[in-house]
């Protein structure tokens, strides 16, 4: 590795900076490239949404030492933080920290990255030419060469569609206006939109519930509201979690919720329901959902409005001339498909991983954070706080540091692997797993 040249860190979110924080702790340059006007935009896109994480679980060790050396005054770490929050208190004082400052590139649209003088194709001298990052800044393309690369890029920018085939359901881009992916303003700037509405939800994670959550408070100032919840789960038992197990107890909290507002008559479920069309009702402003239901045909219609909450999935276009492998179905970086596949695993319990687990055959290439998780819907930032450690130490040479990888995650205190094995016969020999083990 040539230490003349700066890692390029793709992404300015808390996983980003946190591998800026350890490049500076090794005194390694870098330059770190963030879309947005200022670290943590995407963050800024769900600011009014509570974590169900704690401080102690948001904060990178090394970031932390920064900050403090830097007289920062840390937050309760049991406390809940927003995700403006998490960009004011965290995020932001650690972007204009003297050693990290300088070195971020904002406004800065990374468009291709390749091998010097080299595409795809080519093998000899692979390893030893620099990285070309091409990035557009202010309406201007530029370029800058880099000894290694960490893609922390996320996916919440590229939400998953309607379609239960993973495709967009028909219509769903010509009805784009009344549809809004992500975790909408309801309670604050999104207010008008959906008070008194007749509004669909379509998920079953987290994000979904959290929708529901702000819309049944608003049910509850405006009766008129209907809420209805759509699910491609055979029963919405599966989607309410760990409950009082979950070892966060705000995650767990979320699925009691859930419950209630059923309970309660306030929340229609409709499930399981696979979408394939939206269309827009004649000379009405409404919309009608199509789908299946148990094979059959089935319909929501007079909609005002859409939350999809389906998840999302990585971009890897501006990646295309690099050497690089995912997983074939999840899109994660291969080694931690099987942990993560929510058709095995849904708890989010993922053994420690490092530099080994993550790299490419592309040398010093990496793809870290939520992006490596492709599109399994459990990643923590603590996970990717510990993926880029490791990898520092190792573009650093340290590679016992490397080795010596540490991840204590808080578990969901349900899972699908120990879920499937309760509807095994009794009878037949099987493995004893425990719900608090299963993936370790």
């Amino acid at each position: 590795m040539n230490h003349s040249l700066p890692t390029a860190i793709i992404g300015g979110g808390p996983v980003a900076m946190a591998a800026a924080a350890q490049l500076v702790k090794r005194d390694m340059p870098f330059v770190l490239f963030e879309k947005g006007a200022e670290v943590g935009a995407s963050v800024l896109s769900w600011k009014h949404v509570k974590m169900f994480s704690p401080w102690e679980f948001n904060i990178d060790a090394a970031a932390k030492e920064l900050l403090l050396e830097n007289s920062w005054q840390a937050p309760d770490k049991d406390h809940l933080p927003t995700g403006e929050e998490l960009v004011s208190q965290y995020l932001k004082p650690l972007s204009n920290l003297e050693k990290i400052r300088p070195c971020l590139k904002l406004e800065s649209t990374v468009t291709a990255i390749h091998r010097k003088g080299l595409d795809k194709m080519k093998t000899a001298g692979r390893e030893h030419a620099p990285f070309i990052i091409e990035y557009e800044q202010f309406g201007k393309v530029d370029r800058i060469e880099a000894s290694a690369v960490i893609d922390a890029t996320g996916t919440w920018l590229t939400p998953n569609p309607i379609g239960a085939s993973g495709n967009w359901a028909d219509g769903e881009t010509q009805c784009a206006q009344q549809i809004m992916y992500g975790i909408p303003d309801i309670l604050g700037s999104d207010r008008e939109r959906y008070a008194g509405k007749n509004i669909v939800v379509i998920g079953s994670g987290h994000s979904a519930i959290q929708s529901l959550t702000l819309l049944h408070e608003l049910k509850l100032k405006i009766p008129e509201t209907t809420i209805h919840w759509v699910l491609r789960k055979q029963r919405v038992e599966e989607a309410f979690g760990g409950g009082e197990n979950d070892g966060l107890p705000a995650r767990g909290a979320l699925g009691t919720r859930a419950q209630q507002y059923i309970r309660n008559g306030n929340v229609k479920v409709h499930t399981p329901l696979l979408v394939s069309k939206i269309k827009k009702q004649d000379g009405e402003p409404g919309l009608t959902l199509l789908g299946s239901s148990m094979d059959k045909e089935y319909l929501i219609d007079r909609i005002d409005e859409i939350i999809v909450a389906t998840g999302a999935r990585p971009n890897f276009d501006f990646l295309r001339e690099l050497r690089f492998s995912t997983d074939t179905s999840i899109e994660s970086v291969p080694q931690l498909a099987e942990l993560i596949d929510p058709n095995i695993h849904s708890c989010g319990t993922v053994r420690p991983h490092g530099e080994a687990e993550l790299r490419q055959p592309e040398k010093d290439f990496y793809i870290v954070g939520s992006k490596s998780y492709g599109r399994a819907p459990t990643f923590l930032l603590a996970t990717g706080y510990e993926q880029v450690r490791s990898i520092v130490a190792a573009l650093d040479g340290d590679y016992e540091a490397a080795r010596e990888v540490k991840l204590h995650l808080p578990e969901t205190g349900v899972c699908s692997a120990t879920r499937a094995l309760s509807s095994v016969d009794i009878n037949k020999t099987i493995p004893v797993i425990n719900s608090s083990s299963c993936c370790h």
